[in-house]
């Protein structure tokens, strides 16, 4: 890369040359710090349900708020990215060097290991757990959950490949063999596949399981989220700004479903004061 290649350029390039220590890097901070967050969390809804008397919707008002507000800054933020793709853009030149510098300095057992993680990601994978999750949810009379999670799965599966449509990106180009896509690039589905399923599923073990399963859950689910979402730029059959805008689109779609739910949740406790 020369020297005089713009700043951005650069700096993926050095990045994509220590791709590996980032990746764990990155691992440990958004294991370590949703587990730190979910365990402050039930420390504060513990305090708060030894309050009596305190009022249920502001807070619920709030979190719906939240959740359009990311929905409006999830679309700015893909139609930001989507708009600095293409040839001799910026954004895809900083792409296209990452991947570059990862293709060559990335150990073979690395991408082979990444190779068998991604599957985690897989629809062949996730449709199965969908059903099978879906109908415990509705044999445990859990009838809201099981609609919840079916939909939220499916939303999804429908989104990502009309946003592949529209912008019609082709994939990065590469020569090892270990992972084969034939769709379009541009959003990651594999990135939003694995945060509205893997956090949906947190979200559940929040609503049922015992409060000693609540930090083990939520450090799964984002070690597996951000598995999963690194583990597409590593085989190079996304770019970066592809993981980025599935990451965000997905984060969005579930933040809606989590708030449909707990919207519900709410009026059915109201019914029955």
């Amino acid at each position: 890369m020369p020297s005089e290649a713009p700043a951005l350029v650069l700096l993926a390039q050095q990045l994509g040359a220590h791709a590996l220590a980032w990746f764990f890097a990155a691992l440990a901070v958004s294991v370590l710090g949703t587990g730190a967050v979910c365990h402050a969390l039930m420390k504060r809804r513990r305090a708060r349900n030894a309050r009596e008397g305190e009022p249920e919707e502001p807070r619920l008002a709030g979190a719906l708020v939240l959740g359009f507000i990311g929905i409006l800054a999830a679309a700015s933020l893909v139609a930001y990215l989507a708009s600095k793709l293409g040839d001799g853009r910026l954004l895809g030149l900083a792409d296209q060097a990452l991947a570059d510098a990862i293709g060559a300095s990335v150990p073979w057992a690395a991408l082979v290991a990444f190779s068998w993680l991604t599957h985690l990601g897989d629809f062949e994978l996730l449709a199965p757990v969908c059903v099978a999750v879906g109908w415990l949810l509705w044999r445990k009379a859990h009838h809201g959950l099981a609609l919840g999670w079916v939909m939220a799965l499916g939303g999804i599966v429908l989104l990502n490949p009309a946003l592949k449509r529209i912008f019609a990106r082709a994939r990065p180009v590469h020569d090892h063999g270990l992972a084969m896509e034939t769709s379009f690039s541009f959003p990651s589905g594999h990135a939003a596949g694995a945060i509205v399923s893997y956090g949906m599923l947190m979200y559940l073990a929040l609503r049922l399981l015992p409060p000693r399963w609540h930090v083990p859950a939520a450090m799964a689910a984002a070690a597996a989220i951000v598995t999963i979402a690194s583990s597409r730029v590593f085989l190079q059959v996304h770019f970066a700004s592809d993981v980025v805008a599935g990451l965000l689109t997905g984060l969005a779609w579930l933040l809606v479903c989590v708030g449909s739910l707990e919207y519900a949740r709410h009026r059915r406790r109201r019914a029955a004061r």
